[in-house]
């Protein structure tokens, strides 16, 4: 009993967590697996766990008796590991590495949540392919989500591997729900990062139908390298305006469509698509009465669409709104970009003035 007394003094002493000199006055026993007895002061553990503060409030069987509180089912040192967190709020990086799956266990079992919180995070960075299932377990009966989710991300990121472990066939053997979970858990991502991708993709979209729009109005109002309004000349000069890619294209398209013959129903294709970039224009165009919009046909699909506005095509209106939206987000990040290149010119010219001021002294 001497030997098990001496090895906790040693194992909480001064260096990492600020003790020195052995336990004294110690009124409970903290009892093992292994046998070892761990001195201990009640109202450490009473102020460290609400549990042990409930069974230490129990009533003893004799008066002058001590306190035993038996923690089974852990190694010796873990329990070490345990109490001396509640002396110290500490946990060392090798305690963590050694026992921390005990520590969790633990620390849900005696509500100490500041310890389980370290647990959670410290086995997070700890999880491989080959502990997930098992971790995962751990994460699921103690109630750890957050250790539960980033399981789920690295059996989600490697399954393939995951499905050679041990444990994962341990798993299917003993937890079929676990594992139908787990698969449902996969299904789910995968829907997820395909819808992820197509809304991207949709948003590349309307982002390059906005930009059309103000090519566009671009092309029609101030002119560009090979079209012009109709009181101008086209100026090859003249240098590339912002979005000379797809105004590039644009322009291309108008010269096509100034000089297609197939203007039919069903006829050609970019001339369609040509149809319908203008449709798109005048949907979204706020030219006010009094200045008429010089991009040709606006003002008929205007008039067109009053008159067919009871009949007009819900995905239509969709992709208005959409592109709108877009228009507004592209502006509101082109504003950002603006406000950050003059904030940082500002402060050059800050730090250059002061510098100034500095020589001047």
């Amino acid at each position: 009993m001497e030997q098990n007394q001496a090895l906790f003094p040693i194992r909480i002493r001064a260096g990492n967590y600020g003790f020195s000199g052995e336990i004294s006055n110690a009124d409970v026993r903290i009892i093992t697996s292994g046998g070892l007895k761990i001195p201990a002061h009640s109202i450490v553990l009473a102020v460290g766990s609400p549990v042990l503060e409930k069974i230490l409030d129990q009533p003893r069987k004799r008066r002058d008796s001590e306190d035993i509180i038996p923690i089974l089912g852990v190694p010796c040192n873990a329990v070490l590991a345990f109490v001396r967190y509640l002396y110290s709020s500490r946990c060392s990086d090798e305690d963590m590495e050694k026992y921390g799956i005990h520590l969790l266990v633990l620390s849900h079992v005696f509500s100490v949540a500041s310890l389980k919180q370290i647990c959670t995070k410290g086995l997070a960075d700890l999880v491989t392919v080959e502990n997930v299932v098992d971790v995962l377990q751990l994460a699921r009966l103690c109630d750890a989500p957050y250790l539960y989710v980033k399981c789920m991300k690295v059996i989600s990121n490697d399954f393939k591997a995951v499905q050679n472990t041990e444990a994962w066939r341990f798993l299917q053997n003993h937890d079929p729900w676990l594992e139908l979970e787990l698969l449902q858990y996969l299904d789910e991502a995968e829907s997820r990062q395909k819808r992820i991708i197509q809304n991207r993709r949709c948003q590349n979209v309307y982002l390059l139908l906005s930009e059309a729009m103000e090519c566009l109005q671009h092309i029609f109002t101030e002119g560009c390298a090979s079209v012009a309004p109709y009181d101008k000349e086209p100026n090859e000069s003249k240098g590339p305006c912002k979005n000379f890619s797809t105004c590039k294209k644009l322009q291309l398209l108008i010269r096509h469509f100034a000089t297609c013959t197939k203007k039919i129903p069903g006829g050609c294709s970019h001339c369609k698509r040509m149809w319908q970039l203008l449709r798109l224009h005048s949907s979204i165009c706020d030219q006010p009465e009094g200045d008429p919009c010089k991009v040709p046909l606006c003002r008929h699909f205007k008039l067109r669409m009053l008159e067919e506005r009871k009949g007009e095509d819900g995905k239509w209106r969709l992709l208005v709104r959409k592109v709108m939206s877009a228009k507004a987000i592209s502006s509101l990040s082109k504003r950002k970009r603006v406000e950050v290149k003059v904030q940082r010119t500002l402060n050059v010219d800050d730090r250059h003035h002061n510098q100034i001021c500095i020589d001047c002294f």
